[in-house]
């Protein structure tokens, strides 16, 4: 076995062991019932509801691409399961030992700034919360330093501690806070349907005034679907973060089955509740459960409704916004950083950045964290192809832990020249798709075009001249304490 690489390895970026892992289906399972009602997919859903699709039209857009993500994530998942490694690591497989540096530091840009600012979303409902409770806060609440008022910064401050001091604790941690966290999410939001439609009378609208129709209807339910599949791009790519830790293929499938298809349906009937039952009630449209939230009048379910709020987010933070960059800074820095280190620095980044002044910027929001998104679906592509189409998924796992220029994953100087070949154009053609308003109508199917075209490009191109071996991690692999 060729020798490994102390710049390539450490105790997080190493495989994990078979036997002793401990996500389950359940674990999966509470993963996606955090993610999928984060409160900006309540957004994005009921935006549907507020561009014309009713309740019907909504559910199957929801389907549509909750089919696709199922099918995605399942083999992305399948990777992490069989090989126990980490994105960064799984990245080299296609990219080179050294050129995996691009898509870590990619997905973990797009997570840390993300990280902040969801941070400060969530400061925003504990600051109504606590002025709710304690109205002379509002004394503090009315200045600016640096964008942020006094109680802006405390309550920032206080949630960036809560997350922080998780993450110090490991995967291990966010798995039991995912696992706590998942069904008081799905209660609280059922609930919140349910007193919708109790308030509306018994009955919703199912649909606005302004329905679609004809073409015009199905273009945004596919829109819709694809916009659905584009908001889990992030995911697809590093969910081998978490199912390296899986105990079983059956575990992911059972996990995905009841977390995404299931679950997306049953977010999708809360929608259609929540923003029906509100249009009926007062001719609105919501924009977020918060909205909901608000009207409570019982304060003491105020304050309960609120609190499950910042659980979500806090949960949807950890999982989405924190391990990527955690992982992408411990792939970069091995012989300093581990996972609790580098996740010190994540935070300490998503804060220094000042996240609530980028939010309200939306050149921000739009050019860097839309042209970073845009990069991901061919990423994607290339990895996905590259494991399952050329390889038929036989990975030397041990191999990836070596500069020894023999190794099969060094390449050329460390770098694969064919993936990036496949990756720059395909790029290139999703950031025109994304910002070109001549594109405008195909916009939504970006992450669609990029991964697909990226695949293409690198099943033509990709080297099927070697002899591919199926190498076992287990002689380098740790105990697992994910």
């Amino acid at each position: 076995m060729l020798s490994v690489s102390e710049r390539l390895y450490n105790l997080d970026l190493a495989p994990a062991k078979i036997e002793g892992r401990r996500w389950t289906a359940y674990s999966i399972f509470t993963l996606w019932a955090n993610d999928v009602h984060s409160l900006g997919n309540y957004g994005f859903a009921l935006g549907l509801f507020a561009l014309g699709l009713g309740g019907w039209q909504i559910l199957l857009a929801l389907g549509i691409g909750a089919a696709f993500l199922f099918v995605l994530l399942t083999f992305s998942g399948f990777m992490g399961h069989k090989t126990g490694v980490p994105f960064p690591v799984m990245s080299r497989i296609s990219f080179g030992v050294r050129g995996a540096q691009i898509p870590a530091l990619i997905r973990g840009g797009v997570a840390v700034v993300w990280f902040g600012i969801q941070t400060y979303l969530a400061s925003l409902v504990l600051r109504v919360l606590l002025i709710a409770l304690f109205p002379g806060l509002q004394n503090i609440d009315n200045n600016s330093i640096l964008g942020l008022s006094t109680l802006g910064w405390l309550t920032f401050a206080a949630l960036w501690v809560v997350q922080t001091y998780i993450v110090q604790h490991g995967m291990d941690m966010i798995r039991k806070y995912e696992a706590f966290a998942g069904p008081v999410i799905l209660i609280t939001m059922l609930s919140l349907a349910i007193w919708t439609v109790t308030k509306a009378g018994g009955s919703i609208a199912w649909s606005t005034d302004h329905q679609l129709q004809g073409g015009a209807m199905w273009r945004e339910i596919f829109a819709g679907g694809a916009l659905w599949v584009s908001v889990y791009a992030t995911f697809v790519l590093n969910f081998c973060d978490f199912t390296r830790g899986s105990k079983s293929r059956k575990s992911i499938i059972k996990g995905n089955f009841w977390g995404i298809p299931i679950n997306t349906l049953f977010f999708g009937v809360i929608v259609v509740a929540m923003a029906g039952g509100q249009f009926k009630i007062d001719g609105t449209v919501i924009g977020s459960p918060a909205d909901i939230v608000k009207a409570v009048p019982n304060t003491f379910l105020l304050v309960i409704a609120s609190l499950a709020l910042l659980l979500l987010t806090v949960a949807v933070n950890l999982m989405a916004n924190f391990v990527a960059p955690i992982y992408a800074l411990t792939n970069l820095f091995p012989k300093k950083l581990n996972f609790a280190r580098a996740g010190l620095i994540s935070a300490v980044i998503g804060f220094v950045i000042l996240p609530w002044n980028l939010y309200n910027n939306p050149n921000v929001i739009v050019y860097f964290l839309g042209g970073l998104g845009a990069l991901l679906g061919p990423l994607f592509g290339v990895i996905i192809i590259d494991y399952w189409l050329l390889r038929h998924s036989k990975i030397d796992v041990p191999a990836l832990y070596t500069e020894d220029p023999t190794g099969c994953y060094y390449y050329k100087n460390g770098i694969n020249p064919r993936a990036i070949a496949a990756f720059i154009p395909a790029a290139a053609l999703s950031l025109l798709i994304a910002f070109l308003p001549a594109l405008n109508s195909v916009s939504s199917f970006s992450w669609f075009f990029g991964a697909g075209i990226a695949a293409l490009v690198y099943y033509v191109i990709g080297d099927r001249s070697a002899a591919f071996e199926d190498v076992s991690g287990e002689p380098i692999a740790v105990e697992s304490v994910h």
